[in-house]
């Protein structure tokens, strides 16, 4: 696992997602499989939260984009099509001595040659005279050769070139492919689009930053339908949608970056491209993609399958091919943003006074003690409220908090805890990032109230059991 120096490493990072169940390395027990990871309890409800602001976003909140499932393994001609067959590879480097793997790239950097961001042409990788493998220090280098990150698969009973495809290394091609069908039936006109999350598979030469590439992945995908001639305006229009969007989830703008293509970078058929880049532990990289594409991808298909692509626009009597614009965003990328992003380590004073940042490497000073709080964002925090009573020994506390619980429960995801101090209960919490919790204790049974408390201020309030839900609503949503 690759570092940087700073406030945060990754080792922090993984410590704390191994130990509260977000994510665990891929088949553990036999010693694990590189580029492939495990989302336990917390980690897959973070991601369905992702997964559910984007699609409420996206599909449910407009009436221009309507949703799509495609099958991960589809006919080899669609890879065929797409160029992922001729085009889809990394640039490869393998040492004589140790045979250690590296993608090109990557190795030039370990070996400080400088490279233009966007430069992974094979003709632009040349390894410097006389480099030797950084791993075992003498071995000699082959000379970069492209490879094809498909993963190959064989559907049927006999394995044969015939019946080779390959599992989908993004999910677009999906959409393209079945355009005419969900353009018939959901009866939209252009501009219109199609959004899809699923799994790919990209067999990574060298995995590395812990979830940030892998081999298996979830991504969410737009295919937004335009008319030829106005991609620059609904690119422009996608960006600023997409930037806002992370701001509702809970990354702050100043985390955020664009990255702009230049012309030289871009792909032959793209007229625009714009990266959402985040500032990891590991340094600035990408987030989501947002690409003018032309009319390259129907065209194609078009081409491959025989099929028209072709729109009819009612109102300029006229047919045409249309042009797309695809804001495509990684929902692994995102969660570990988001856990890098929330991670915070504060001294806490034991009576009155203001939290304070914690100094890494240092103990808390007297009359602190230091707290580990996760601050996500209400709308993706894998648990939205924690529910305790007071004592777990008195069954009228038990009681009337469980009804607390499972008033609250059907509308969030709630967690019951009853072991251990009220202040160890709140820390536990604080580490998973639960935005609220409410404490049932003596007073919950004379005036039917509970001690609401909120994770980041640690404030508490006293607020009528009749009134929780609608005071949470207003701050979950």
């Amino acid at each position: 696992m690759e570092t940087e120096t700073g406030r945060l490493s990754l080792e922090t990072v993984a410590s704390l997602c191994k130990r509260r169940g977000f994510i665990f390395q891929s088949s553990e027990i036999y010693g694990g499989i590189n580029g492939f990871w495990d989302y336990g309890p917390l980690g897959v409800e973070l991601k369905r939260n992702i997964k559910d602001a984007w699609w409420s976003d996206i599909v449910r909140r407009r009436e221009d984009v309507v949703g799509l499932d495609a099958s991960i393994i589809m006919h080899r001609r669609v890879w065929e099509a797409s160029g992922h067959v001729e085009g889809f590879t990394d640039p490869m480097v393998d040492c004589r001595s140790c045979k250690r793997r590296y993608r090109a790239d990557q190795l030039l950097a370990e070996l400080g040659v400088e490279l233009e961001t966007g430069s992974k042409a094979e003709k632009d990788l040349v390894l410097p005279p006389g480099a030797k493998c950084p791993a075992c220090g003498a071995g000699e280098l082959t000379p970069p050769r492209p490879f094809n990150l498909m993963f190959e698969t064989h559907p049927g009973a006999v394995q044969s070139e015939e019946n080779k495809t390959y599992l989908r290394p993004e999910t677009a091609q999906g959409i393209f492919a079945q355009f005419n069908n969900v353009l018939a039936v959901s009866r939209r006109k252009v501009p219109f689009g199609i959004a899809q999350i699923g799994k790919a598979f990209r067999n990574e030469i060298n995995p590395r930053n812990y979830t940030f590439r892998s081999r298996e992945f979830e991504q969410m995908e737009l295919e937004f339908f335009i008319k030829p001639g106005t991609g620059a305006q609904w690119h422009e229009y996608w960006v600023n949608e997409r930037l806002k969007w992370y701001g509702s989830i809970g990354l702050p703008e100043e985390s955020l970056s664009r990255y702009v293509y230049g012309k030289d970078e871009l792909a032959h058929y793209a007229s625009a491209c714009v990266d959402v880049m985040y500032a990891f532990p590991f340094g600035v990289q990408e987030l989501e993609g947002i690409a003018a594409r032309g009319d390259y991808d129907l065209r194609r298909h078009q081409e491959y399958s025989g099929k028209s692509m072709d729109y009819f626009d009612q109102e300029t009597n006229a047919k045409y091919v249309p042009h797309v614009v695809e804001p495509s965003a990684g929902v692994d990328r995102i969660a570990l943003a988001l856990i890098c992003n929330a991670y915070r380590e504060e001294w806490v004073p034991n009576g009155e006074g203001e939290a304070r940042e914690a100094e890494p490497g240092r103990p808390a000073p007297e009359g602190y003690e230091t707290r580990t709080v996760m601050r996500f964002h209400p709308r993706v925090a894998p648990v939205k409220v924690a529910v305790f009573p007071l004592l777990k020994n008195k069954p009228e506390l038990v009681n009337k908090a469980r009804g607390v619980f499972e008033s609250l429960q059907p509308r969030w995801n709630c967690f019951w805890d009853q072991v251990g101090a009220i202040g160890r209960r709140y820390r536990r919490q604080d580490e998973i990032g639960t935005p609220f919790a409410v404490t049932v204790d003596f007073q919950s049974l004379e005036d039917n109230t509970a001690t609401l408390r909120e994770r980041d201020s640690m404030r508490q309030q006293r607020v009528r059991i009749e009134e929780l839900r609608g005071r949470l609503e207003e701050a979950i949503g």
